[in-house]
């Protein structure tokens, strides 16, 4: 079945505005008793379903997480909440605590306003997008039965403070990851006023790292302001800012921390790309990069192919989302995957998403053990122009089937001759249409932009 017959589900879970449809205090129940039904009818056992709830700092996430484990409850679901918690972290507890499924309450770097709903599977991945088509139109008829919401007995517990000993599991996991001895480096840390607040700060200790944290104070609305991964320039303003100090790195974390973009000394931002780069050279020395081969997506940067081609790798381009990336690195065996946003996935370990956290500590461990700064390791990186239009729109109809923005695009590719990309794209989790280019000339690479983006405004734009 097609994932675009899907209309809840987008590329990471549901998504929308807390408080309206399909995030209301009723769908959400709704969505917890599809979710919980789905779940014990692909039992393989008789035991109890488990499943395990984690959440970011949004206002909205507590009582998301209580409706729905008040949903996936009538069912017979047993529920287990770990609190306020990364999305990887649930991940980890999905896959190693024998749980049914882990459920992610978290937009990400959305807007505070908005909240999603995310789900693994038993074995930590993303519930593949069938499975969410399943669910999806369970969701679609019980919407339509207008009886009266089923009495629940007993009341699953409040979904906060949560069970401490299960966040507790993740942090140990991830410190006894490491094999390197980070006590030498100093650095900025931004947590969003997210998820990562929760953990980074008890894991950079227990390593004996020396480490201030930026932005981990969340009050429900202030995740992602101003901060964090989706305002990557903060942290390198910051740690400019703070020179004196002599920081080795500057680190940052989206809402839910399943990615991290950082900052070298000097507070140049470094993207996913470099980190790709970065990863792929020492796990190549090690022999741990299978195949020779790295899985980016269609967004990554030209410079990135050439500076790993010139390393003797490949790299191969997925869709956009995280969840695509590890699709093809499953097929092809690769060992390393990501996305220009900061998704890193490590396959040479037992992750099964991206984890800013462990991405971090990765980072870490390569500068302490090559003994460079990041600046030297990425420096041979030559970024093509990048420039990423988006475009606010009201229906997402294929850009195939409107004529005017399909000959902008041909135009474009046209006049770039193969000496740089076009990609455009409708948001997995938004009502965007992206229109990315890179051309070796800037003035080309905005006037191209410019032409697809004001084809898509004219046609169907708001």
């Amino acid at each position: 079945m097609s994932s675009s017959q899907r209309q809840l589900f987008g590329t990471d879970g549901i998504r929308g505005v807390a408080g309206d449809f399909p995030l209301t205090r009723e769908s959400v129940f709704i969505i917890g008793r599809a979710l919980g039904h789905n779940l014990r009818k692909s039992a393989t056992t008789e035991l109890a379903v488990r499943v395990v709830i984690g959440q970011d700092t949004r206002e909205s996430s507590a009582w998301i997480a209580d409706r729905l484990a008040l949903g996936l409850a009538s069912q017979g679901v047993e529920v287990h909440s770990a609190g306020v918690l990364t999305t990887p972290g649930v991940a980890y507890l999905a896959r190693t605590r024998g749980y049914s499924a882990g459920i992610v309450i978290s937009a990400s770097h959305n807007p505070w306003m908005d909240n999603g709903i995310k789900v693994f599977c038993h074995d930590g991945y993303k519930f593949p997008d069938e499975r969410e088509l399943e669910v999806e139109q369970e969701i679609f008829t019980l919407l339509q039965d207008k009886r009266p919401e089923p009495q629940v007995n007993p009341v699953p517990a409040p979904s906060l403070p949560g069970e401490e000993s299960l966040r507790r599991e993740y942090i140990d996991w991830l410190a006894a990851s490491v094999s390197t001895d980070l006590r030498k480096l100093n650095v900025l840390v931004d947590c969003a006023n997210g998820a990562a607040g929760a953990e980074a700060p008890e894991l950079f200790r227990k390593l004996g790292i020396p480490a201030t944290f930026l932005h981990a104070s969340p009050n429900g609305k202030n995740i992602n302001d101003a901060c964090g991964a989706l305002h990557a320039d903060a942290i390198g303003r910051a740690l400019v800012e703070r020179k004196s100090e002599k920081l080795d790195l500057g680190v940052t974390f989206d809402g839910d921390a399943d990615r991290a973009l950082f900052c070298d000394a000097d507070g140049r931002g470094v993207n996913g790309d470099a980190v790709l780069l970065l990863a792929a050279r020492d796990m190549q020395a090690q022999g741990k990069l299978a195949n020779a081969t790295v899985v980016a997506t269609t967004m990554s940067n030209m410079g990135l192919e050439i500076a790993l081609k010139r390393s003797g790798i490949r790299m191969l381009r997925a869709n956009v989302g995280d969840k695509y990336v590890l699709e093809e690195m499953q097929k092809t065996g690769a060992t390393l995957g990501g996305e220009q946003s900061g998704h890193i996935l490590f396959r040479d370990g037992d992750a099964t998403t991206g984890d800013g956290l462990a991405t971090a500590l990765r980072v870490m461990d390569v500068l302490v053990r090559s003994g460079k700064p990041l600046a030297e390791l990425i420096g041979d990186l030559k970024v093509f122009p990048q420039i990423i239009k988006n475009v606010r729109v009201r229906e997402k109809t294929p850009f195939t089937q409107v004529p005017q923005i399909a000959q902008a695009i041909q135009e474009a590719e046209r006049s770039l001759d193969g000496n740089g990309r076009v990609v455009v794209r409708y948001s997995g989790t938004e009502a965007l249409a992206r229109v990315m280019v890179e051309a070796e000339s800037e003035d080309k690479m905005k006037t191209l932009v410019e032409s697809i983006a004001g084809a898509i405004q004219t046609t169907l734009g708001v």
